[in-house]
């Protein structure tokens, strides 16, 4: 695995490293069998940066982190988490919140702090509960080693906060879909220039960019390079810039780690051709064609109040346009009925949404979620939609089960 060197510390960080926000689970938890053996391949491969964040899980991320990465494979990896900005309502919350988090991960010192999800108005309400205070503060302590913040602001902002501190790092969403949605290359080479090291979180775009991906960019692909996978093209696109220090992905299975592995572990800055550039531009329009919901499937917005699978029903509804689902019986209403209508479990559709706007200050994309869940319902939950489900649950699937 090639390593690249962050400028202002010279910490080598593995090209690709491991976020652990989408690791499997069972019954609504983390299946710690499963995923302890997807951490341990992982670093055995050469990642050597766990990224996570206080959020996920509520924290029983970071605990299930601080029970595996012990002994030998406590000094093999770096650990980056993050401090949930919009939780903080006083300078209290900070110190509280980040002995919280050594605490779970049983560590004294975090390698990676960033302040979580951040854009500009969220860091001038931050450094007004003297957020710099604390931060210098759990530095010189060493309970912190570096300072960074993820961002999800606007592009025109993103300078203007890399100039307000002294920081170590930044994470951002960037992609070859992207590449102008939260940032762009000149705040990217601004952070660089500083010595900033650069993590790209959501590198394809929650999966959308890679396995099954529509007909006509995978032909455009294959026609060009055969060989090459769509997450292989995503990852090159980003480690073309030598300004990028890691993608993190969060893989889910040993054959994702093994796929991203051989995909990233040879990538050097500035390798891809022109020809190869245009190739990407060609297939970033059919995706900007056809993706209805600007959804990474994060998970962020949840849980929901009213138990709507928000990602899930922006999945289901993105995959019908992708893939051109089209048809009274098509693959995505099947998949609605049984993923989220009531089918398979109990009933998480766009419908149940009230609009209570407890989801809007969590997306990192800044969706209007209820607004967006409106044109789910009205694509899936038309009229006779219970008695489609119903049918489905005890006519269609006891038949399927029957006979296939």
């Amino acid at each position: 695995m090639k390593t690249r060197v962050i400028e202002k510390n010279q910490d080598e960080i593995s090209q690709l490293s491991f976020g652990a926000m989408r690791l499997p689970s069972k019954n609504g938890k983390i299946n710690r069998k499963e995923a302890k053996k997807l951490i341990y391949h992982g670093i055995d491969n050469g990642i050597n940066l766990i990224d996570t964040a206080a959020l996920y899980g509520m924290g029983d991320n970071e605990k299930f982190l601080g029970e595996i990465l012990q002994g030998e494979y406590k000094d093999k990896v770096k650990i980056s988490t993050k401090l949930p900005a919009f939780l903080i309502k006083k300078y209290e919350n900070m110190e509280e919140t980040l002995n919280k988090q050594l605490e779970r991960l049983k560590r004294d010192t975090i390698d990676y702090y960033f302040l979580h999800s951040i854009d500009l108005s969220t860091m001038k309400r931050l450094v007004k509960l003297d957020v710099f205070k604390f931060l210098n503060k759990a530095k010189q302590e060493g309970k912190i080693k570096n300072i960074g913040f993820s961002y999800h602001g606007k592009v025109d902002e993103f300078i203007e906060l890399v100039d307000m501190y002294d920081w170590d790092v930044t994470m951002i969403q960037y992609n070859y879909f992207d590449d102008n949605a939260q940032i762009n290359f000149e705040g990217i080479k601004h952070a660089h220039d500083k010595g900033m090291g650069i993590f790209v979180m959501e590198p394809l775009k929650g999966g959308i960019l890679a396995g099954r991906i529509p007909k006509e960019a995978e032909e455009i692909l294959k026609n060009y390079n055969c060989e090459k996978t769509a997450a292989q093209w995503s990852f090159e696109w980003i480690l073309n810039h030598p300004e990028i220090t890691c993608v993190i992905s969060g893989m889910t299975t040993i054959d994702q780690i093994n796929e991203n592995i051989a995909s990233i572990k040879d990538i050097k800055p500035h390798q891809l051709s022109l020809e190869e550039m245009e190739v990407i531009e060609y297939v970033k329009k059919i995706f900007k064609k056809s993706l209805k919901i600007n959804c990474t499937t994060c998970g962020y917005c949840m849980p929901c109040p009213q138990n709507v699978n928000i990602p899930q029903c922006m999945r289901v509804y993105n995959e019908k346009y992708l893939f051109n689902q089209k048809g009274l019986i098509s693959e995505s209403l099947i998949g609605y009925y049984t993923s989220v209508g009531g089918v398979m479990n109990s009933p998480s559709n766009a419908g149940l949404c009230n609009s209570c706007g407890k989801c809007l200050r969590l997306c990192p994309q800044h969706l209007d979620i209820p607004k967006e869940l409106s044109k789910v319902q009205k694509e899936f939950e038309g009229r006779g939609y219970r008695f489609k489900v119903w049918f489905v649950k005890n006519i269609g699937m006891p038949i399927y089960q029957r006979f296939f």
